[in-house]
Formats: structure tokens, C-alpha cells, sequence
């Protein structure tokens, strides 16, 4: 038995996919290697989770949703090596999850969770190889866009720091039961090397960026007045007239280093 049916939760946004091209194109773009520690997030009806089982022969899946905990067990009898942890994925603390090997994410996002669960795994990016997430393609349009960009903003500067971020493809709502009133995108988060990323105060990093792109229409000057001053923006090589969607993800990293430092 590959996958079961259970009813869609609409207050946790499931949307469980069911177009088998798509499941086929998703696990081609996880592409398990033998020794992988892979850990699906929020494996629904096993969509993924049966096909990457047969695959590979083991894997982790976190679902908060009680009701699917014995059914995906007793679906994965004789398919392989499933292991459920029942809990808020942003309870699950990745580095100690993934001990001295990396992990390598997956997972069809739920839509009202998807950032949130995008920022827990950059703070936990030392702990992960890569991820490929499913969210809507709004979403991914926004994590992969560059500056001037009109969907360049918080979550773009804040996943592009820590990852190389790659759009993948498209899945039409067709896909899914019940069927999203919006597309989806799969997209690729590779973590950069640490020493690469070049950020010496990550909290201050992030308190930069939020107050940057809080208020869009505002200049740097303006939006960051309580964060730092119109000498510190320029000592970082940016305009202080300049909006934040302007402001590659480089010289953000370099205005909060420069906070930092002064």
C-alpha cells in the first residue's frame, strides 16, 4: 500500500498532492543517495514519503497531525524504514535531529506555515545539506527574487544569506486534492558554507533586514533611524536615499557588519 486516504484538514492548510508526474519529479529532484539522512516535513498521506521509502529505505517524517501517525505506519509495513517524530516542526531542533551527519530536508510546506518553517531551518543551517520544498509559487517567486524586484523583500535577503536558492518547477492546483486555489513551485535551499556567508552578528543581521523592508516606501535613512545612522549606511558602501528591495543581499550582510562593529 503506497498512500491512504484521509481527509484534508483545512484548519492545518493540507492540500495533500496526488498527480504521481509531480511526485515522480519531486523525488527525481531529491535524488536520495545511499547514506542520506533524509527528514520529510509534514508527510500528509505519504505522497512523497512512500515513493522516497521505496527509494531509499529510510526515512524520518515530523507530522504534527495525530491522526496520520498510525496510518503512514501501518502503510509503510514492507516499504521501508519509517520513523515518525510527533511534533510542530518548529519545535524540532535539526541539529540535534541530524547529530554528526547533515540532513537533507523535503517536504510540501503547509501554506500558512511555510516562512515560518523556512526561517527555523536557516537557523539551523549548519545542521542541513539541502532542502527541496513545495510551497506556493508566490512564495518561491518571493525566496528567489533579486533587488528591484517588486516580490524582492525580507524572506529573499534573509534565505539568499544563508542559502544558494534555486526555483525548480511549477505544479499546477490540479495536482493536489483538494485542489489550492493557487499554484505551487518546488524549489531547491542549498546552505552556503559558514565561512562564505560572512555574517558576524546573525541576530543583528536579521533585526536589519526586518527593519529595512518594514516599511517599504521609506528610504534606508528613514526605515533604519532606530537601527543605525545615515553614516553607518553610507560606511557600508550603500545609499541612505536608497529603498531596501534595492539592496542586494551583499551589502546588507555589510551594513549590519558594519552595526556590529561600530
Amino acid at each position: 500500500m503506497s498512500h491512504f486516504k484521509a481527509p484534508p484538514k483545512k484548519s492545518l492548510g493540507q492540500h495533500f498532492l496526488t498527480d504521481h508526474g509531480y511526485i515522480d519529479k519531486i523525488v527525481m529532484a531529491v535524488n536520495p543517495k545511499p547514506g542520506d539522512r533524509l527528514v520529510e516535513i509534514g508527510p500528509g498521506q505519504g505522497a512523497i514519503t512512500f515513493p522516497l521509502l521505496r527509494k531509499h529505505g529510510e526515512l524520518t517524517a515530523i507530522e504534527f497531525d495525530r491522526d496520520l501517525i498510525t496510518p503512514l505506519m501501518e502503510a509503510s509495513e514492507g516499504v521501508g524504514r519509517l520513523t515518525i517524530i510527533h511534533k510542530d516542526v518548529l519545535s524540532v531542533d535539526f541539529g540535534k535531529l541530524a547529530g554528526e551527519d547533515k540532513l537533507r530536508l523535503v517536504g510540501n510546506l503547509p501554506y500558512n506555515l511555510s516562512s515560518p518553517i523556512l526561517f527555523h531551518a536557516i537557523e539551523h543551517a549548519g545542521a542541513i545539506r539541502d532542502m527541496v520544498f513545495m510551497l506556493q509559487k508566490e512564495v518561491v517567486d518571493r525566496m528567489a527574487a533579486g533587488p528591484g524586484s517588486k516580490v524582492y523583500g525580507r524572506l529573499s535577503v534573509m534565505l539568499q544569506a544563508y542559502c544558494q536558492v534555486d526555483a525548480l518547477f511549477v505544479v499546477p492546483p490540479g495536482a493536489f486534492r483538494p485542489p489550492p486555489k493557487v499554484d505551487s513551485a518546488v524549489a531547491r535551499l542549498v546552505p552556503r558554507d559558514p565561512a562564505s556567508i560572512g555574517i558576524h552578528d546573525p541576530r543583528r543581521f536579521g533585526d536589519v533586514v526586518r527593519a529595512a523592508f518594514g516599511q517599504r516606501r521609506k528610504t534606508l535613512r528613514n526605515a533604519l533611524s532606530e537601527v543605525c545612522s545615515s553614516e553607518q549606511i553610507e560606511a557600508a558602501g550603500v545609499r541612505p536615499d536608497a529603498r531596501a528591495e534595492q539592496v542586494a543581499v551583499v551589502d546588507f550582510i555589510r551594513l549590519a557588519n558594519v552595526v556590529v562593529g561600530s
